[in-house]
């Protein structure tokens, strides 16, 4: 059985058994299966599976990213590389906010409810544009490393390949050896994603023993609005721009992605996905890792589509419960605050919250707003999550083709990259 088929039977067992927990009242609060399952195993097996993935990261992203430069070879191409991937994730996340937008509002959802908030949610000060691109170069890039900032790892991974590529055959010891940890890296990968299955069972089953449906139901319009503005993007809109831009078939990209997809659900984190996001677009989808290096941890720093259709979405929701009427200015001032809050937010849980508390903030929405729709984000978190890496690789591969480094014989095989060998842990 190949490594998908394996991770999606863990989650539909983790949605069965997480369902069966919570419908039958187990997981109530002291109880056994409460304590020693549920936020027990489950929990302890989950989060360090979530653990061992942001592990990688940095160090995953450092290695790639100067290898990637130096593989590029040329500084010119490099930024032009730069240059169409973040115009395209700005592009994206545009779109997205304003169909989310466009949607919500044409539905009324949260009309006529006159729900009270009653929430210690505490919103957080939208950051000027000018501390965000300040700290894009970082005082300290072992701090930033430790601290898991991103875009200051991006900015020093990419100035430490080009010096590499600067000083010449003198730095080619140093390039090796970066190569080779480069390829560590990537074996690391494989060994945790052995565990993969077990550990997506046990997030699923946690999470959906712990939210059941009642929140579902209390929030139905919102949650059944929201799923279907970010499946109208990930099918849809995401689609249509892969196959204008680049002549590849969606099918092909939306049945290699499944996977990827299904770890992001998992994680809720697209900083914890880049790995598996990396090994696909790479090894499924045909992509030169001089390109994907690049592009893929760019992207899951600045690009967060599903981070902004929730957004959309939730401002006009919460707009219309407090009858609050935002107008064409305060939505194209929701568009620009998704798109710039998205640059400076990290692609960790729960951050899409944090990014709202600043959108709301913006065009004078009460913060304590964001408690009606708290206690159905976790689930809905993990959903935008798989849109916002789907995104990612996109325009991964969407560049890489106008670049000439995809391999299109790769990318139309159905069983390229497809894992279906156990890994086994022996010395070679």
């Amino acid at each position: 059985m190949s490594t998908t088929m394996k991770v999606l039977l863990g989650m539909a067992l983790g949605i069965s058994v997480g369902l069966v927990i919570n419908l039958t009242g187990l997981n109530a609060s002291g109880t056994w299966v409460n304590q020693y399952l549920t936020n027990g195993l489950f929990h302890i097996v989950g989060s360090m599976f979530v653990n061992a993935l942001k592990m990688l990261v940095v160090p995953l992203v450092f290695f790639s990213l100067v290898c990637g430069v130096c593989g590029i070879g040329d500084i010119k191409l490099l930024g032009r590389i730069g240059s169409k991937a973040f115009v395209l994730y700005l592009m994206t996340t545009a779109i997205a906010i304003a169909s989310a937008l466009f949607i919500a509002s044409g539905l009324g959802i949260g009309e006529g409810m006159n729900a009270v908030a009653n929430s210690n949610f505490s919103g957080k000060a939208a950051p000027p544009l000018s501390s965000v691109i300040i700290n894009i170069v970082p005082s300290n890039p072992i701090s930033a490393m430790a601290k898991g900032e991103m875009l200051p790892v991006i900015f020093f991974s990419i100035v430490f390949g080009i010096s590499l590529l600067m000083v010449g055959k003198k730095a080619d010891s140093v390039s090796s050896f970066i190569e080779a940890l480069n390829e560590i890296m990537m074996k690391m990968v494989n060994v945790i994603m052995a565990v993969a299955p077990y550990a997506v069972f046990c997030l699923i089953a946690k999470a959906i023993a712990n939210l059941g449906l009642d929140l579902l139901e209390q929030l139905l319009g919102y949650v059944l609005v929201l799923i279907g503005v970010l499946m109208f993007h990930l099918f849809v809109t995401l689609q249509i721009i892969l196959k204008l831009m680049s002549g590849l078939n969606p099918l092909t990209f939306i049945k290699k992605m499944r996977s990827t997809q299904v770890f992001a659900f998992s994680t809720s984190s697209s900083n914890a996905t880049i790995p598996v996001t990396l090994r696909t677009v790479t090894d499924r989808l045909g992509v030169n890792n001089s390109v994907a290096s690049f592009t893929v941890p760019f992207g899951a720093t600045i690009n967060m589509d599903g981070t902004a259709i929730m957004q959309g979405v939730a401002t006009v929701f919460i707009a219309n419960i407090y009858n609050v009427d935002l107008g064409m200015m305060g939505y194209l001032t929701v568009i620009l605050m998704s798109v710039l809050a998205s640059i400076g937010t990290a692609g960790v849980p729960g951050v899409g919250l944090i990014m709202l508390s600043m959108v709301f903030a913006q065009v004078g929405l009460p913060i304590e707003g964001i408690g009606l729709i708290l206690g159905v984000d976790r689930l809905l978190d993990m959903i935008r999550t798989a849109v916002n890496i789907s995104g990612d690789a996109v325009v991964t591969a969407v560049v890489a083709k106008s670049e000439g480094q995809l391999d299109e014989s790769i990318y139309n095989d159905p069983n390229a990259g497809n894992d279906t060998a156990d890994i086994h842990l022996e010395r070679v």
